[in-house]
Order: structure tokens, then C-alpha cells, then sequence
């Protein structure tokens, strides 16, 4: 009787032991398809924004993506404390990571101009980014469309400025060479402007320039961490942004 006990215990001993084994390889297995980025920029416009980043591989060249941007970490704090989260699929094409998203933003910028309480779906972000990566080249390209999903603005009496929601482009591209393992320096443009709005009373705003930045970056890497500064021009002369143009950069990947 004690040794049927001792291999009972033994063989339940085993089952357990392999039923764990198992557990641990799919949770294993399950960790190496997600990938987690952080990203802590802080630039002459928006002040600091940092920016998280998830990805979740179905394949080699086929991934679920997120993202979460805390704008009301910098400027955005007079817009409703303005923060953007959206989803999104990325597709690995050779080089290239093509990774389409849609974002929404929750605050008052778009919704009212930052003239009413930020609200949830304050604004629909339908935005593109693009990166490109060899032994010797490194590059992104980035494109969104800022639109107002509600209209949160209040008719104002004669005389007082006039509310209106607010639409806007942001873009940027950038491409560099990876000089050494750890060094990269490369060129950086990017565009911020009002393209309209829908004033509360009738009519719309005109495009107003925010700014046009033009210039060199330099990047110092190791492994997947690393800090990038870029700097240069304003060449939106008349632009709402009239700083000149510095940015720094300090990503990790996991």
C-alpha cells in the first residue's frame, strides 16, 4: 500500500511538474510576440510629452499595435490636461514598418479651441507612421490628421471672441546614417498647422501656420536604448509657434 502511495505521488508529482513546464513555455512564448516602447520627448512647442507604445505579433510581419501620448504632461496641460490613446495594425514590408492607427484624444482642444472642460472623444486621430531600418540607414516618416469629434464651443456674447473647434495636421520625416554601432546623425522636417474649424455661429477658420521645422539630429544608441537631439529653423515666419526648433529624445524598447 505505501508504495502505490509513493508512485501515486510521484506520477501526480510529474503531471504537476509538466503541467507547469507547460504553462511557463506558453507564457514564454507569449512574451517574445509583445514588444513595449517608451519614448520621453520634450520639444520648443508641445513642452514634454511622453509617449508609450505596445505590440503584439501575430507573425514575422503582422502586428496588433497601441499607443498612449500624455500631451498634458507639457502644453497640453491648457487643453484639458490633452491626452491620445489609439490602436492601430503594423505590416513589415521588407525595410519598411507601415503601422496605420486611429487615435482619439480627450480634452479641449479640438472640441472647443481649449476654451471649454476637456471631454472624452474631445477628437479622432487618423494617423500613418513609416520606419525604415538597414545595416547603414535608419528613417521615419509620420503623418496625422487632428479633427474635432464634438463640438463643445457655446455661442458668446457681441464683442467677446468667437468659439470655434479646431483641426490639424502634424507630420514629420527624418532620415539618417548610422555613423558607428552606437552614433547616427541624420535630418529632420516637420509641420504643425491649424487647417480649419467650424466657428459656432456660422463660417469656418482659416489655416494658420504653427511651424516648419528644418534640421540636423544627432543620435547616440545602445542596444535599444538611446537619446536623440534635433535642432535647427523655424521657417513659419508668422506661425503661432514662433520658437526656434530644438527637440531631445530619450526612447527605450523591451
Amino acid at each position: 500500500m505505501k508504495l502505490k502511495k509513493i508512485l501515486l505521488f510521484i506520477v501526480l508529482t510529474m503531471i504537476s511538474a509538466n503541467s507547469a513546464l507547460q504553462a511557463q513555455t506558453e507564457d514564454e512564448e507569449t512574451l517574445d510576440k509583445i514588444s513595449v516602447g517608451l519614448n520621453l520627448s520634450h520639444d520648443a512647442f508641445f513642452g514634454f510629452n511622453p509617449m508609450m507604445t505596445f505590440g503584439y505579433a501575430f507573425s514575422d510581419t503582422d502586428a496588433f499595435t497601441a499607443y498612449g501620448i500624455q500631451w498634458g504632461a507639457g502644453t497640453g496641460s491648457a487643453w484639458g490636461q490633452w491626452t491620445e490613446f489609439g490602436i492601430g495594425y503594423n505590416k513589415t514590408v521588407g525595410n519598411f514598418n507601415i503601422n496605420p492607427q486611429l487615435g482619439f484624444t480627450m480634452g479641449s482642444l479640438l472640441s472647443s479651441g481649449a476654451a471649454q472642460p476637456g471631454v472624452i472623444g474631445d477628437g479622432i486621430v487618423p494617423n500613418l507612421t513609416v520606419n525604415y531600418g538597414t545595416d547603414l540607414l535608419e528613417g521615419q516618416f509620420y503623418f496625422g490628421y487632428y479633427a474635432a469629434l464634438r463640438n463643445e464651443t457655446q455661442s458668446l456674447a457681441a464683442g467677446l471672441p468667437l468659439q470655434a473647434t479646431n483641426n490639424y495636421v502634424h507630420y514629420w520625416a527624418n532620415l539618417g546614417v548610422k555613423v558607428t554601432s552606437y552614433l547616427s546623425l541624420g535630418a529632420h522636417v516637420e509641420e504643425l498647422y491649424l487647417s480649419g474649424g467650424d466657428i459656432n455661429g456660422g463660417g469656418n477658420l482659416d489655416r494658420a501656420d504653427g511651424y516648419l521645422w528644418l534640421g540636423p539630429y544627432v543620435q547616440f544608441k545602445k542596444g535599444n536604448t538611446g537619446l536623440r537631439f534635433s535642432f535647427g529653423e523655424n521657417l513659419a515666419d508668422e506661425g503661432f509657434a514662433p520658437n526656434d526648433f530644438y527637440k531631445l529624445s530619450f526612447f527605450v524598447s523591451l
